[in-house]
């Protein structure tokens, strides 16, 4: 790489949840890529490098999934990821009669040095504890147990770090079960689980606040069809999936309602699914 002048510019709500910093990594990697590699660099080690990024500089320790998603992601299409074979698959999302939209709750998001660290450490904890008991087998993350080996080891890892693995294999469920709605076109189905696991991030993995919370019980008020945190949590928005005869009056509550309440009127923020990080001619 040699020297270079660059501008940039975008519109992903900065601290939000909205995993800004991944976008940023991912489309600087595609420039870098395609100014001085030839395209020779894969676009899997574009990923790990934005994840090594957070790692050793941000101090964060991520998984992939931000990365993937602002390199792989595909225009109406949502993706599933196994994050211990890499291997991944698109599942169509095209909700005709619904929109999707942030709610930003102006919260700042921060992930550096904060509880969510914490959460791995807790979820590891499991893993070693699980692996300890079951030598013949190999265990790395919690995507290799189940819920029978989590329930027997729930007395030795206390209380809180039990329910941090809870959430994580229910998740693991709700994601397979989105993926077969999404190719029945049940969306209502993905709405109901959208608020499964805001149920889950908020009481099992506390990663909400009590705004975002605020918003999700708003959703529901308002009959949306789907309403869960976005991101890493700790303040940033709740994605919404909401029914078009349905959306202008959510919007007027949610705005009403949480400025009365926290004096901020929440961002609204329409959501456009589009291809990852590319070169634009």
């Amino acid at each position: 790489v040699k020297g270079f002048n660059t501008a940039f510019a975008g519109d992903v709500p900065l601290g939000a949840g909205m995993s800004s910093s991944a976008a940023l990594e991912s489309c600087f990697a595609f420039a870098l890529n395609d100014l001085f590699g030839d395209n020779k660099v894969s676009k899997w080690d574009m990923v790990l490098a934005g994840q090594a990024t957070e790692h050793n500089y941000c101090g964060v320790n991520c998984g992939i999934m931000d990365q993937f998603a602002s390199v792989f992601g595909k225009e109406g299409c949502l993706m599933r990821l196994d994050c211990n074979s890499r291997e991944f698959e698109y599942f169509p999302f095209r909700p005709v009669g619904y929109k999707l939209v942030l709610l930003n709750s102006c919260v700042k998001h921060e992930l550096a040095g904060s509880p969510y660290n914490d959460r791995r450490n807790s979820c590891e904890n499991v893993v070693k504890h699980i692996a300890a008991k079951h030598p013949e087998s190999k265990f790395d993350t919690l995507r290799d147990c189940t819920w029978e080996q989590l329930e027997d080891v729930k007395a030795e890892v206390g209380e809180e770090d039990y329910k941090r693995a809870h959430f994580v294999l229910g998740e693991k469920d709700r994601v397979l079960a989105v993926c077969d709605a999404l190719n029945a076109g049940d969306y209502e189905t993905v709405g109901k689980k959208m608020y499964e696991t805001h149920e889950g991030l908020s009481k099992e993995y506390e990663v909400s606040c009590e705004e975002l919370d605020f918003l999700n019980d708003i959703a529901k008020e308002n009959g949306v069809t789907g309403s869960r945190i976005m991101g890493g949590g700790f303040g940033g928005c709740t994605i919404n999936l909401v029914k078009e005869e349905l959306y202008d009056q959510f919007i007027a509550d949610a705005k009403a309602k949480y400025s009365a309440k926290y004096g901020k009127v929440p961002k609204v923020i329409d959501v456009v699914i589009s291809d990852g990080s590319h070169k634009v001619c």
